[in-house]
C-alpha cells in the first residue's frame, strides 16, 4: 500500500496523497499538507503559528517541537507596566516567536526526500489561484469586517479584497502569501538539498521575512479596549535566534500499547495521566455511552487538568515532576478521590516537596473570576461576539511505515494584524502565560508557553501503530482520551471511535484569555442517551447539552501488524478527509 493520510481539510489530504503517489515519504507529504492547511484554513492556523509533531521512523518516536518561546522583551514587569493583569488573547503583545515554518522545514530537511519547490507548489498554487473558502472562515472574516477596516487595515486588505468579506464557498486567493513563499523558494539555493532547505529557513528567520516582521512590530501600536496603545516586543533578533528542535516523547505503556505525547510544554501528558488514573478500571466492560463510563472519565479529567495547572510548564525552564505524576502510586492516590458524586473543586495533587508550589498556585487560581460558561479559545476583549481561533490536525503513514502526527495551530486570521506584504499574521500564544511569578507557566523571556496542542502516536508490542489527534484547545486531550478508550479498550474501529458521541469538561481554568472556568462544567453531545445525560446531572455535573456532531473533530491513521493501512477523519465538518492509497 502506498500510504494513508487524514487531515481536517480535503485539499490538504489530497496534496499529501499526491506527494505519496509521486514517491515521497510521510514527512514530505506531511509538510506539503501542512502548508496547504495554512492556506485553506486560515482561521485555524497560519505561517506565523506553531507546530508540535510526533514522528515515527526507524522503530522509534521523536517529538518535533516548533513551539516558539517568548521574545527577549517579554517580561512580567513590562506587561504589568502596560496595565495588564492577563496577556490579551490577540494583538501584538500576545505574540511569541513563530515556530511553524522552521518546524516544517526541519522535518523536510532531516526526514524528507523531495525538493522544496515540489513540496511548496500545492500551497503556492492555492494561495495564488484561490480555493473555495470555508463557511467558517468566511464567517470569521465577516464578523471582523468593521474591526479590520477600522483597526487592522493590513488585515482588511488581505481578507477583504475589494472592501467586502468573501462569500461563502467563493474563490479566495492570498497573492501576498503566494509571493512570500515564491520568494523563499527562489532564495533556497545551495549545493545540497539540505543546504537549500536551510537557506529557506534563513530567508524566513534571518532574511526578508524576519526583517519585515521586526519593522512592523517596531512601527505598529494597537489600541486596547481602553484606548491605550500597546506595542509588541518581538524583534528580528528574536527571530534570528530561533530554531525548531527534537526531543524524546513523554510516554505511558499500558495494555501492550505505548502512547507517546509531547512534554509538559504541551498539555499532552494530561491524557497519559488520565490513562494511569483509569488503569485499574475494567473499561472494556463499560458501556462507552453509559453514565458510569462518562462520570468516571469526567472525574479523572478534572483531577488531571488540575495537575496541569499546578505543575505543567516548559521543562527546560521550570522543573516538572513528570515521572512522579505518571507513577502508578500517584495515579492510585488520585483514583481513590473519585466517588459517585461530581466533585466540583479544583483539586491538584500534592507531591512531596511541592507543597509550597501547590499552595501558591492554588491561591492564584482561587482569585480567578468564575462567570457562567467557559471561554476556551481566544476572543477580542473589545468585541462582544468575536470569531474564535482554533487548530488543525493531520496524520500520515507511508509505504515504508514512517508516520507523522502533527497539530499545527496559531497565526489565525483573527489573532493579530497581517504583516504588510507577507500575507500572514503572527500568533497569540503568549496568552497562555500567567503574569504571576508564582505560576509554573509564568511569562519569562525564552520560555515556551504551556500550550494545548497535542498530537498522539501509539505503538503496540504486536506491531500495530496509530497516529491520531484533533483541534479543540483545552478539549484536545479530552476528546483523544475518549477516542483511545473506545478504540483500544472497547474495540471500536477508527471511524466509529472518531464518530462516537463526545463530551468534555470546562471545569479547569481556560488556557486562553480571559482564563475563565466553569466549576463542574461538562459539555456533552445530545446524541448520548438521555438516560446518561440525566444521570450526570443527578450526580452533580453542571451539564450543557450540545447538538449532535458539534463536539470533537478527530483524525487518525493506523498500520496493523501485517502492514494494512486504515484512516479516518471527522464527519463533524464537511471538509475533513481520510485516504488510503493502494
Amino acid at each position: 500500500m502506498t500510504g494513508a493520510i487524514a487531515s481536517t481539510h480535503h485539499l490538504a489530504t489530497e496534496a499529501g496523497a499526491d506527494i505519496l503517489r509521486a514517491g515521497g515519504n510521510a514527512f514530505d507529504a506531511a509538510v506539503a499538507a501542512g502548508l496547504v492547511l495554512q492556506v485553506v484554513e486560515p482561521h485555524l492556523n497560519g505561517p506565523g503559528g506553531d507546530l508540535p509533531a510526533i514522528l515515527w521512523k526507524d522503530g522509534r518516536a521523536t517529538v518535533l517541537c516548533a513551539q516558539g518561546p517568548a521574545p527577549a522583551g517579554a517580561t512580567i514587569d513590562h506587561y504589568r507596566a502596560q496595565g495588564l493583569t492577563l496577556i490579551p488573547g490577540n494583538g501584538l503583545l500576545a505574540t511569541v516567536i513563530p515556530g511553524a515554518f522552521d518546524g516544517w522545514m526541519l522535518m523536510l530537511r532531516d526526514h524528507g526526500t523531495m525538493e522544496l519547490p515540489e513540496i511548496m507548489a500545492p500551497a503556492i498554487r492555492l494561495a495564488a489561484d484561490g480555493h473555495p473558502i470555508l463557511d467558517r472562515a468566511a464567517d470569521a472574516i465577516a464578523g471582523l469586517a468593521s474591526f479590520f477596516t477600522e483597526h487592522w487595515p493590513s488585515s482588511a486588505a488581505v481578507w477583504m479584497p475589494g472592501g467586502a468579506a468573501p462569500a461563502k464557498g467563493g474563490l479566495f486567493a492570498n497573492p501576498d502569501l503566494a509571493g512570500t513563499w515564491r520568494r523563499i523558494v527562489d532564495l533556497a539555493q545551495g549545493d545540497t538539498r539540505e543546504a537549500r532547505i536551510d537557506a529557506a529557513r534563513d530567508a524566513f528567520y534571518r532574511g526578508f521575512v524576519a526583517e519585515r516582521i521586526g519593522a512592523f512590530m517596531a512601527e505598529a501600536a494597537l489600541m486596547d479596549e481602553s484606548g491605550r496603545p500597546h506595542r509588541g516586543v518581538l524583534t528580528a533578533d528574536d527571530m534570528a535566534g530561533y530554531a525548531a528542535s527534537y526531543e524524546s516523547p513523554t510516554t505511558l505503556t499500558q495494555g501492550g500499547w505505548t502512547i507517546a505525547k509531547t512534554g509538559p510544554w504541551g498539555q499532552g501528558p494530561v491524557m497519559l495521566q488520565a490513562l494511569a488514573v483509569l488503569a485499574g478500571d475494567d473499561l472494556a466492560a463499560m458501556d462507552p455511552t453509559g453514565p458510569d463510563f462518562a462520570h468516571l472519565v469526567i472525574e479523572a479529567q478534572k483531577l488531571c487538568m488540575a495537575d496541569r495547572e499546578a505543575y505543567y510548564a516548559d521543562p527546560a525552564r521550570f522543573p516538572v515532576p513528570m515521572d512522579e505524576l505518571l507513577s502508578p502510586g500517584y495515579a492510585a492516590q488520585r483514583r481513590a478521590l473519585i466517588g459517585d458524586r461530581a466533585d466540583n473543586r479544583l483539586r491538584p495533587g500534592t507531591l512531596p516537596g511541592y507543597e509550597a508550589q501547590i499552595a501558591q498556585v492554588s491561591a492564584m487560581l482561587d482569585r480567578l473570576s468564575l462567570p457562567e460558561g467557559a471561554v476556551y479559545e481566544p476572543t477580542m476583549a473589545h468585541l462582544s461576539d468575536a470569531p474564535r481561533g482554533d487548530t488543525v490536525h493531520l496524520d500520515v503513514i507511508d509505504r515504508w511505515g514512517n508516520m507523522v502526527s502533527a497539530t499545527p495551530s496559531g497565526g489565525w486570521l483573527q489573532s493579530s494584524p497581517i504583516v504588510p506584504g507577507l500575507g500572514f499574521c503572527l500568533n497569540s500564544r503568549a496568552q497562555m502565560f500567567w503574569l504571576d511569578a508564582r505560576a509554573p507557566c509564568a511569562l519569562a523571556p525564552g520560555k515556551r508557553p504551556r500550550t494545548t496542542l497535542s498530537p498522539s502516536l501509539a505503538w503496540h508490542e504486536d506491531g500495530r501503530r496509530i497516529s491520531f489527534g484533533t483541534p479543540g484547545g483545552d478539549q484536545q486531550d479530552q476528546w483523544q482520551l475518549l477516542f483511545w478508550l473506545r478504540h483500544a479498550h472497547q474495540g471500536m474501529d477508527l471511524q466509529l471511535a472518531v464518530d462516537a458521541p463526545m463530551f468534555h469538561i470546562t471545569h479547569m481554568p481556560s488556557s486562553f484569555y480571559p482564563r475563565t472556568r466553569a466549576p463542574g462544567g461538562v459539555v456533552a453531545e445530545d446524541s448520548l442517551p438521555d438516560a446518561t445525560l440525566s444521570a450526570l446531572e443527578r450526580a452533580g455535573h453542571v451539564l450543557t447539552r450540545a447538538p449532535a456532531g458539534s463536539v470533537g473533530r478527530l483524525t487518525a491513521a493506523a498500520r496493523d501488524a501485517d502492514g494494512r493501512l486504515t484512516a479516518a477523519a471527522t464527519r463533524r465538518t464537511a471538509h475533513g478527509r481520510a485516504m488510503v492509497l493502494d
